[in-house]
């Protein structure tokens, strides 16, 4: 027994450690596609090189975080079929469709146009290779839809029956199973947050280029937008987050006490915990500092609702609360710091000052991978909040592993620690080098844009919108 436990904890362990490398992976490939289109469009409009050399600048980062997140994706599925056998057996006839659109929605999309879009640029004309750009960029959300439509399933799983050998299969349509309940609020938060992840990144190197060089006009270009998205984005994102929190409230409770620290229920309305020390063995949180009914204010709009705590389900079926309390603030900290950022940016800019300010710029620059951290914690947040389950209130993870010996998870768990340490960790290496330099100084002239067959070139346009562009710089 202690083995076959020892071997489930292991099989979590490396399924977290994966998924938490894969998950940055395609968090910035969305933000950083959608970027890359956004600036294609723009040199298209306005022929200024400056969108060129950006696009060319993020374009090789690109390459290489996609080319990263295919791979360890791939070994998700590695993961699916060995130590989640049991699970992959009984949710297949569900999750196995679902995942199979992705492949030929997405990815075929994505493969389809992803060699124009990177080695294109200068063998086809502009606007097919934007067409790239874009078929790449939709490819990269549809992904995301399908892959978040599974997850939600898992979390809110609807639409199902269970057949003689107890495998779940759909006993209604597929779009009941595809827009579960929770789909819309996490499709929407997931995707504002891979946005975020980028315009922070972006935003970091353009301040890092800014400290070095105010009048950099590409420095100054990709921190103006990226400050835009973390003024815009950041709090659209904070009022969906609370969406999705009553959501949460609404179909999967435990995990909200957790996130809140509740072991208690609250008949007469329960304080906000802002921070603490949960102590699960005592069921109670340890000098914690909370603001009184104010939980309740936000849960249910009104200050004197019940509010339903940990000790209304049994010991079995809580969630770990340590992990998902602190998860939780580290999530919801850094999206607020997101605003204040954000909003420091609309002072700067409007008082002239936004390549002036320094301590924004540093401010930023710090701010870089807090993208990164907060869709961590936000992952942490949702998937061990629903522990102990694998699909939700359904089958529980103790059920879902595969009945293999702790040495052999063990053996493969440090396997992958080393290979994910060496290949990815050189991997992000390579993309700080390329972040660090300068993008006029080392992204080729425009003046080898894309020459047509009638023999006109763009590039004279290009051109004379870089002289204008420094002329008004």
């Amino acid at each position: 027994m202690m083995d076959n436990e020892l071997a489930i904890n292991l099989a979590r362990i490396q399924f977290a450690f994966t998924v938490s490398f894969h998950f940055l992976f395609p968090a910035f490939t969305i933000g950083i596609a959608s970027y890359l289109a956004v600036l294609e469009g723009l040199w298209l409009k306005t022929d200024k090189g400056v969108y060129a050399n950006l696009y060319r600048y993020w374009l090789k980062i690109f390459a290489i975080v996609f080319a990263m997140g295919v791979v360890s994706g791939i070994v998700m599925s590695y993961q699916f079929g060995t130590n989640w056998s049991v699970f992959s057996d009984k949710a297949g006839p569900i999750i196995g469709p679902l995942m199979a659109y992705e492949v030929l929605t997405a990815f075929f999309l994505e493969a389809g146009f992803l060699g124009v879009m990177l080695f294109g640029i200068n063998k086809v004309g502009r606007k097919l290779h934007f067409v790239a750009t874009l078929a790449v960029a939709i490819g990269t959300f549809i992904s995301a839809f399908w892959i978040l439509s599974v997850n939600s399933w898992m979390q809110t799983p609807v639409g199902y029956a269970i057949n003689d050998v107890g495998q779940f299969v759909p006993a209604a349509g597929w779009w009941d199973i595809v827009w579960n309940p929770s789909f819309p609020y996490r499709l929407v938060h997931t995707v504002l947050a891979a946005y975020l992840t980028t315009a922070f990144a972006v935003g970091a190197v353009g301040a890092w280029h800014l400290l070095k060089d105010k009048t950099n006009p590409g420095a100054r270009k990709m921190f103006s937008m990226a400050m835009w998205m973390a003024a815009l984005v950041a709090p659209t994102q904070i009022f969906m987050g609370d969406l999705h929190g009553l959501n949460t409230l609404e179909h999967q409770p435990a995990k909200v006490m957790a996130m809140e620290g509740h072991y208690e229920s609250h008949p007469d309305g329960a304080p906000l915990i802002l921070f603490g020390i949960p102590n699960s063995a005592e069921k109670r949180v340890d000098y914690a500092i909370q603001i009184p009914k104010a939980s309740s204010l936000i849960l249910k709009h009104d200050m004197n609702a019940p509010l339903a705590g940990l000790d209304t389900i049994p010991d079995e079926d809580e969630p770990p609360v340590g992990i998902v309390f602190w998860a939780f603030r580290i999530m919801v900290g850094l999206g607020f710091a997101m605003l204040g950022i954000g909003l420091w940016s609309l002072l700067a800019r409007a008082r002239k000052k936004l390549y002036d300010w320094t301590w924004l710029h540093r401010a930023a620059l710090v701010m870089g991978p807090s993208g990164f951290i907060a869709v961590l914690a936000g992952w942490v947040t949702t998937e061990v909040g629903r522990q102990p389950f694998t699909i939700y209130g359904l089958l529980r993870t103790s059920e879902s592993a595969a009945p293999l010996d702790a040495p052999a998870v063990a053996s493969s768990l440090l396997a992958f620690v080393v290979v994910y340490f060496i290949v990815f960790g050189a991997g992000i290496i390579y993309i700080f080098k390329l972040a660090a330099k300068t993008p006029e100084a080392h992204e080729p002239a425009p003046d080898d844009a894309p020459i047509r067959s009638a023999g006109i070139t763009p590039a004279a346009a290009v051109l004379e919108g870089d002289q204008k562009e420094g002329a008004a710089s």
